[in-house]
């Protein structure tokens, strides 16, 4: 029977969550829906499908001791620690080098730290279907999304919904990928969703590690070498040193780019499990309880004559008078004001404290 291995990418900062999300409370370890954070809840999500000495959490230094103090019950072999952001495809091989060490015929499932599911048991059925075809056929498997809107903070994946015959996998609800899709604007996000056969990608992963390592050696060679330079040093006490200088010479680039839209080995499941990645303050919005007026307000607030419009404050009073559409966030040491549908550009507010090296705010 196929082990299967999760991989939690757990090294981000969330920063179209700014100013509650920084570098030492990074969104994943935040309490956003529930009294639970996202990453603990991902963690949780597993039980079921793995035991937990198969789950790994790829991080970075900063984030290490506060992901150890948030899941105590992580044992020390479950952390991977990148020693710089490279983005995910070195994420992803690094995490493949350590599962095939473990299990050289392991299926490798992998999940972002930040996202809510809410129909669990669909979730499984999914990943399970999943892991059995990925170590059936060799396939690079993502998990689309079913769209409930032309959400343009997304890529779409385009599948081909009609069997033409050339696949195996068809009859099992297991997709082939037609192809992927940048971000789009609302035109065409609508025309995505009219189309029928378009699906937002979740960035979740499941693929045999064999696999995707053979992809990497071909579409990104000098990653590929850059591995094959650290998977020697595995479990010696030249690891580290090794994964510095490796790390040092690896060009940042995401699996997406690097491997997934060139690859000729692409299936898609649809997925419909109540699924979010609470990209943005907008889609927290979204997925929050209003109350008469659309509101969503958390901490100390007054609101008067004011509609559609969410409010999150740590300790501050916040008196929000006539206002609509808004977000309205402010912590200790900053304040956001932004209209809801510009939610996705609060990053360029974390790219230029990083250009200002306004280090205090990050």
């Amino acid at each position: 029977m196929v082990k299967s291995y999760a991989v939690i990418m757990a090294g981000g900062v969330g920063a179209r969550f700014w100013p509650r999300s920084r570098e030492r409370s990074p969104k994943q370890l935040l309490e956003i829906i529930d009294k639970e954070s996202l990453l603990r809840s991902t963690v949780r999500r597993l039980s079921g499908l793995m035991d937990q000495d198969r789950v790994y959490i790829v991080t970075n230094k900063t984030q290490k001791s506060l992901i150890q103090k948030h899941i105590p019950e992580l044992s020390p072999h479950s952390l991977i620690i990148e020693p710089l952001g490279r983005n995910t495809a070195a994420c992803i091989g690094l995490a493949a080098l350590h599962v095939k060490k473990a299990d050289p015929k392991a299926v490798m499932v992998v999940l972002p730290a930040d996202h809510i599911i809410d129909d669990v048991p669909e979730f499984h059925r999914v990943v399970r279907l999943a892991v059995e075809v990925a170590d059936e056929s060799g396939s690079l498997i993502t998990i689309g999304i079913h769209p409930t809107h032309p959400e343009t903070g997304y890529g779409y994946i385009q599948m081909i919904d009609e069997d033409d015959g050339t696949n195996p996998y068809f009859t099992r609800g297991v997709f082939k990928v037609k192809t992927f899709a940048e971000k789009p604007n609302v035109p065409t996000a609508e025309r995505f969703i009219e189309s029928g056969d378009f699906l937002w990608n979740s960035g979740m992963f499941v693929w045999r590690t064999d696999a995707i390592l053979q992809e990497i050696q071909r579409r990104l060679p000098d990653l590929h070498r850059e591995l094959s330079n650290i998977e020697p040093s595995l479990g010696t006490d030249k690891y580290q040193s090794t994964l510095d200088l490796a790390y040092g010479m690896i060009r940042g680039i995401s699996i997406d780019y690097g491997v997934m839209e060139k690859t000729d080995r692409a299936y898609v499941i649809r997925g419909k499990f109540g699924w979010s990645d609470v990209g943005s303050w907008d889609e927290l919005y979204r997925l929050a309880q209003k109350d008469a007026q659309g509101n969503h307000a958390t901490g100390k607030v007054l609101l008067k004559e004011t509609k559609n419009t969410l409010i999150h404050s740590v300790n501050q009073f916040v008196a929000a008078v006539g206002v609509e559409n808004l977000i309205i966030v402010a912590t200790d040491d900053a304040v956001l004001v932004c209209k809801r549908e510009r939610s996705q550009d609060v990053k360029e507010i974390v790219d230029y404290l990083k250009r200002k090296q306004m280090n205090d705010y990050l």
